[in-house]
């Protein structure tokens, strides 16, 4: 970005909320130049008896991006923020306010409202200014969340969006195409372009600014069905290491998302959110740690086999005994019983088709067995990956494998991407599909415009699990509580 010494710091790509818990957020924002950041937070609109603290400055390594943990957060039902620049060269200019509103958390929720969802901008369907753009930010502002659970997919870098896409009705759907959006991303530059080009939606904009999100990343944020050992046979592509495109991918990931600092310095996206004795939130990365896919059919456990690694393995193992919470939730990028194939032969997945545990699906028949040897109570699972919305129950009387607890998975998403589905259940731990969002014999790749875009909504409290599913006019289309314990 160009700018003149003369004129105060610009803010581009608005303000987000992000790695809430209770008493503390992580404010975010990005400006064109080097400056230092400053955030106001009051209990009223106009500021009054604001308190004010300096953030990050904000530097071309991290392309201008800064971000402030605010911890001990008074205690109020709203706080008003608002966040500004100063220039590090002149100080006397400083950059216009954007403002933001959110409700902090007590230390002790009672009662806790998230959504959740995964794929923003993906298949060719970006933002669309004739249809509104990314419309589902706005239906889930209204539902009011506490937060928001991003399941991964939070940018298509390997789908560059044409001008213009025919739909089966004879209208156009017509792209608004930035340049980061006319190729596959490969440098670090490109990368950092996805997100911009999903900050300039109206709806997400305003969406993040008043809702907190935790941010999890899948396959897309680096290329469709990736692994770290692969080198690419494909001609779009200059650099043929994954490794080196996920390594540029990660820090885009971390730079763009409202991730506390220290999971930024970290750049570890595994890591868990602690609501009180209410809720825990155990955030997954299937990514960065998995073996080739394959025909994923091995009998023994090797390096060839992971998918979360020894050492998040451990840790998933380690935190859900320990914790002291009520509900927990693992929020997976990817399903556990749902079919995804990688070409002809290999997998995407954990499934690869029926029968006792093979491949990837020793690690997962460890862990559950794990949480049945722990009488770990009220772990469901969240996920996405697949474009459709789902409701499985995993029941180890259907199952091949028998030794776990039952437990239910609901998959939710796309925000704003082609719908696809419904995909195959793999028999191995007994999932049972008791609710989908879309019809059998669907053609793949739905635009927005049809309206089978959906995310989740829970809503927790010490005796229930209230579980919901919303299009993206925001109707409820899925319903149903689980009762705390009593249904283990």
């Amino acid at each position: 970005m160009e700018w003149k010494g003369t004129n105060p710091p610009q803010m581009p790509w608005g303000v987000q909320l992000g790695d809430i818990s209770p008493r503390s957020v992580t404010i975010w924002s990005a400006t064109d130049r080097p400056a230092t950041m400053l955030v106001d937070i009051a209990d009223n609109p106009g500021f009054r008896q604001a308190q004010t603290f300096e953030g990050a400055v904000a530097l071309a390594a991290q392309d201008f991006t800064a971000r402030l943990a605010l911890e001990r957060l008074p205690p109020a039902e709203l706080l008003h923020y608002r966040v500004r620049f100063r220039d590090l060269e002149n100080p006397q200019l400083i950059s216009e306010p954007t403002t933001g509103v959110f409700r902090p958390l007590p230390a002790r929720p009672q009662r806790l409202r998230f959504c959740f969802s995964g794929d923003t901008a993906g298949q060719g369907w970006g933002i669309n200014p004739e249809f509104g753009g990314m419309r589902i930010y706005q239906a889930m502002l209204q539902r009011q969340p506490d937060f928001f659970i991003h399941l991964g997919d939070t940018i298509y870098a390997d789908m560059p969006l044409p001008l213009t896409v025919p739909l089966d009705d004879g209208r156009i759907w017509t792209n608004l195409v930035t340049e980061a959006k006319t190729k596959v991303a490969e440098t670090l530059q490109e990368f950092r372009g996805n997100y911009q080009y999903n900050l300039l939606d109206q709806h997400l904009r305003r969406f993040h600014a008043t809702v907190p999100i935790l941010a999890q990343w899948d396959d897309h944020e680096v290329l469709d069905n990736w692994y770290p050992q692969e080198i690419l046979d494909d001609a779009r592509y200059t650099e043929k290491s994954v490794a080196r495109l996920a390594s540029r991918s990660r820090q885009a990931f971390f730079e763009y998302n409202p991730i506390h600092p220290e999971a930024m310095a970290r750049q570890q996206i595994y890591r868990s959110f602690a609501f009180g004795d209410l809720l825990e939130i155990f955030m997954l990365d299937l990514r960065s740690y998995r073996g080739p896919n394959s025909p994923n059919r091995q009998t023994l456990r090797s390096p060839a086999t992971e998918v979360m690694g020894s050492a998040q393995r451990d840790w998933l193992k380690t935190s859900l005994a320990c914790s002291k919470a009520m509900w927990k939730i693992i929020s997976s990028d990817m399903p556990l019983g749902l079919l995804v194939r990688d070409g002809s032969t290999d997998f995407e997945t954990i499934a690869n088709g029926d029968g006792p545990p093979l491949g990837r699906e020793l690690e997962i028949a460890d862990l559950l067995a794990f949480i049945l040897q722990n009488d770990i109570r009220n772990v469901v699972w969240i996920t996405a990956d697949v474009h459709y919305a789902a409701a499985h129950y995993y029941n180890p009387q259907k199952a091949q494998f028998k030794n776990f607890k039952p437990f239910w998975e609901f998959v939710s998403g796309p925000l704003h991407a082609g719908t696809f589905g419904p995909n195959a259940l793999d028999n191995t731990f007994g999932p049972e599909l008791r609710w989908k969002g879309i019809p059998d014999g669907m053609k793949p790749n739905r635009s927005p415009a049809e309206g089978l875009q959906f995310f989740g909504e829970m809503e927790a409290s010490m005796e229930t699990l209230q579980i919901r599913q919303f299009d993206l006019h925001g109707n409820a289309v899925f319903a149903m509580e689980l009762p705390a314990e009593s249904w283990l």
